[in-house]
């Protein structure tokens, strides 16, 4: 490949890798580890580990997935490790408590099904598949300890979530300690050129570099993608949180909870979740602020690209006609036989965009605390144009008035400028 056109392409591929990361680790190594793999023709080795500790992925798995599929769509070769071995640890990053290990027969269970939902983004032809028990069930305790004496007790007290459990005085286990040293290995084992993750993980990342260069390799570029927001719009998309979506669930169920999505995090969701050009992203951003977009439109478009993602474009149509159909029934049913108490807008939202359901509500009177107006959403009492809410978290537009609300079996408000 000549000169010219050689630094065209290595233009391009980090063009497609930068678009939504948090952070590289750095970006110059990412150029040169691409340029060396097109002068040679050897596909850099792109790892991925992953703890099977639950079965069942959510859009928040697939932005590392994603991107992982791009390295592969790139001509990279993806090597995805199970975390058999470091599963019956449980990884520490970002938690508060001891993690409960995991038994032999959980993990082989879950990364069966692991796999049959991965396959959905991944090309299973360019995926190297390594269970790390394949080289640390091996180690004897002489190399273990050889292993743990590179490293001090004051760069693992670094970390984060070490450092809040020391400082609180919550215990920590010995053996936490081993996880991420035993994350870094894996990276030796397969002579990883990138490790991607979410931002928790930078510092494992960090440490694997430390080793690789420790034991005469190449340390990996580290790649670190944004914590996907979840259906409440404020904490991370989590199973135990409920404030998922899962890449198994039903297109009606996918595309109806994008729809249930806070508008402030559209511009995430369209991002890291499907293909938009990030300049026109940027446009759909910039006429909703100015009006000349209405940010339901935006969410249709948005949740009919995430459902054809996972399902394909015919379901995902049927999925939006359903969505349409039944919100088209809400509103018309509500308009012809509801008569809507009208009330004001507080004059503390004024100008503002957009605010929580459940702060608006209380604001207007419409319960006697928030506490109460939460156990109505998560009992399904709350709708908003017709459209049942599904999380405390959502929040409703104050550009387009009235809003119309039913609050419990009986009371309904129409929220008005004056």
């Amino acid at each position: 490949m000549e000169n010219t056109a050689l630094e065209q392409e290595v233009n391009r591929q980090l063009a497609v890798l930068r678009r939504g990361t948090a952070e590289i680790i750095s970006e110059r190594e990412l150029g040169e580890k691409i340029r060396v793999s097109l002068r040679t023709g050897k596909p850099m080795r792109v790892k991925l580990g992953a703890d099977p500790s639950a079965p069942d992925l959510h859009l928040g798995h697939t932005v590392v997935l994603g991107k992982l599929r791009q390295f592969q769509d790139l001509g990279h070769q993806v090597v995805f490790i199970i975390g058999d071995y470091t599963a019956r640890i449980g990884d520490p990053s970002g938690r508060s408590k001891t993690r409960p290990p995991l038994s032999g027969e959980q993990i082989d269970c879950n990364a069966r099904t692991y796999f049959e939902q991965v396959y959905r983004i991944l090309d299973p032809q360019r995926t190297e598949v390594r269970y790390n028990g394949e080289w640390l069930s091996v180690l004897s305790f002489e190399e273990i300890i050889r292993l743990a004496s590179r490293f001090t007790i004051q760069q693992i007290l670094e970390r984060d979530d070490f450092s809040k459990r020391y400082h609180a005085q919550v215990p920590i286990f010995v053996h936490e300690f081993f996880y991420p040293l035993m994350q870094s290995y894996d990276s030796v084992a397969v002579e990883a050129d990138v490790e991607l993750g979410g931002t928790d993980q930078k510092f494992n990342f960090l440490l694997a570099r430390e080793l690789q260069v420790q034991h005469g390799q190449a340390a990996q570029v580290a790649l670190m993608m944004p914590i996907l927001a979840g259906l409440d719009g404020v904490q991370k998309m989590s199973k135990s949180l409920d404030n998922y979506i899962g890449i198994a669930e039903s297109p009606v169920d996918m595309y109806g909870k994008c729809m249930s999505i806070p508008d402030g995090i559209m511009g995430q969701y369209y991002t890291l979740l499907t293909d938009v050009p990030e300049t026109e992203i940027a446009d759909i951003q910039r006429r909703i602020v100015e009006g000349t977009l209405h940010p339901m439109a935006a969410k249709k478009r948005l949740a009919l690209l995430v459902t054809e993602r996972f399902h394909g474009s015919t379901e995902a149509a049927a999925a939006q006609a359903n969505f349409e159909a039944v919100f088209s029934r809400r509103v018309s049913t509500a308009s012809a036989d509801i008569a809507y108490e009208d009330v004001p807008l507080p004059g503390d939202l004024s100008g503002q965009p957009d605010v929580g359901v459940v702060d608006l509500l209380f604001m207007v009177g419409a319960a006697a605390s928030k506490s109460e107006l939460r156990r109505l959403v998560q009992q399904g009492g709350i709708e908003v144009n017709g459209e049942r809410i599904a999380d405390i978290g959502f929040r409703v537009s104050l550009r387009d008035l009235p809003l119309r609300m039913r609050v419990g079996k009986k009371r309904f408000l129409s929220v008005n400028r004056e």
